[in-house]
């Protein structure tokens, strides 16, 4: 897990809106793309946070062994 809480919730409202909107015919086929965020939001992971070392999830910490 490297997604909080906030990021989590906010990545799953973008994604059903970018989902809902191509659905729609309001933003064309390319919203399908919220289907990403909401992935990511819905796993608590993300690949790319991963590649760049970055993590939002306060409760996850690495355990370092000796």
């Amino acid at each position: 897990m490297n997604v909080g809480t906030l990021d989590r919730i906010i990545r799953i409202i973008i994604g059903i809106a970018l989902i809902a909107l191509a659905f729609s015919g309001t933003i064309g086929l390319w919203g399908y793309i919220g289907i990403i965020p909401l992935v990511t939001g819905l796993l608590k992971w993300c690949p790319l946070y991963t590649l760049l070392g970055i993590q939002t999830c306060p409760l996850h910490e690495t355990v370092k062994r000796d």
